[in-house]
């Protein structure tokens, strides 16, 4: 026996209910770009890490700049309550992301995490943006 088949697989509907709860709090860069091409932007797609500099240098076409530790309910009343954001931070090894979409998430908003951030994005060769902050 092998250590892959050691602990049986789960049951599918296990499977299913483990799936659909990750894919309902995390999203990837493949969809979050493909959405953007398809004109099909149904989310607000929120950088929360760096300066303004570092943003204006190289971001995700689309995305505002609002970095977690200054989402408020104030700063996000501009949006409807029914508003998906989606989040992402500079990669792997960051934990903005999780911050933004916690503080969200306790503000009562839907929000998802987009898996592999500015790292992720630029590991599947898409092309990035550059200019200033749209005011958040």
């Amino acid at each position: 026996m092998s250590y892959v088949s050691d602990i049986p697989a789960a049951p599918s509907q296990v499977v299913i209910d483990h799936f659909s709860r990750r894919l309902s709090v995390e999203t990837d860069c493949a969809d979050v770009s493909a959405s953007i091409k398809k004109g099909e932007q149904d989310f607000v797609l929120l950088h929360v890490v760096g300066s303004a500099e570092t943003f204006a240098r190289k971001h995700i076409p689309g995305a505002i700049h609002l970095r977690h530790a200054d989402i408020t309910a104030d700063r996000i009343a501009q949006w409807p309550n029914d508003t998906l954001f989606v989040v992402y931070c500079a990669g792997p090894h960051c934990n903005g992301a999780d911050q933004a979409a916690l503080k969200l998430a306790r503000l009562g908003r839907p929000v998802k995490i987009m898996i592999g951030g500015i790292t992720g994005w630029e590991d599947e060769g898409f092309a990035f943006a550059s200019g200033e902050a749209e005011a958040a």
